[in-house]
């Protein structure tokens, strides 16, 4: 009997090492479920490869606005170059038929140059004849200055290779070396662009002064 009451006694503290186990582990396992998977990033790590995503994102942004920015810039000079290009096709498509009308202007300069001088007492036909051309001419020159196209005379001036075609030179004492001395013709420009040198006769002094 004794040895039977030993051995029930300790079989029951066994039991409850196996039973005891089981129920802890279970409670453990039950707890575990709320903490942080093993290899799952930290919510630093996440936050982290947030805030390089959006840099990133950033980053692209500005670069796009850059580019549409330069495609814009791109976009406002061809118009203005256009825009440049039909002004001047619009302007000087003219330009041969108004050298070949200069030319018109010239004869009737020279037409003038041609009469006598003015002298009292001269035929009444020839006085008509020089008020009837200096008039035309006038009128003349006054409908080209308003469709642009202008003339000057450069008698006097400094030699100007860009606007003066030189016809001769002749020595003077009384005009500075380089001097246009006699223009045969004025210079023409239209809106401001060269149309037609003038020809001219410059002054050639070998010491260079007047």
């Amino acid at each position: 009997m004794t040895n039977t009451t030993d051995t029930q006694g300790a079989e029951a503290p066994a039991e409850d090492a196996v039973n005891g186990p089981t129920e802890h582990g279970s409670s453990h396992t039950t707890a575990g479920t709320d903490a942080q998977p093993e290899g799952a990033p930290s919510t630093d790590d996440v936050m982290s490869a947030a805030s390089t995503r959006i840099k990133e994102l950033e980053d692209q942004l500005a670069a796009e606005h850059d580019k549409w920015m330069r495609s814009e810039a791109e976009m406002q000079n061809l118009r203005a170059r256009a825009k440049r290009d039909v002004d001047d096709a619009r302007q000087y498509a003219v330009q041969k038929f108004a050298r070949d009308v200069v030319e018109a202007a010239e004869n009737l300069k020279r037409a003038l140059a041609n009469f006598p001088p003015r002298a009292e007492g001269e035929d009444k036909l020839i006085t008509t004849m020089r008020e009837g051309i200096e008039g035309t001419e006038r009128s003349f020159l006054s409908i080209l200055e308003r469709h642009g196209v202008v003339s000057e005379d450069p008698s006097g001036k400094p030699f100007d290779a860009n606007q003066h075609q030189a016809m001769a030179e002749q020595p003077s004492a009384e005009h500075a070396h380089g001097t246009v001395m006699q223009a045969w013709t004025p210079t023409w420009t239209l809106h401001g662009r060269l149309l037609k040198p003038a020809m001219v006769v410059v002054a050639k002094n070998e010491g260079g002064a007047s």
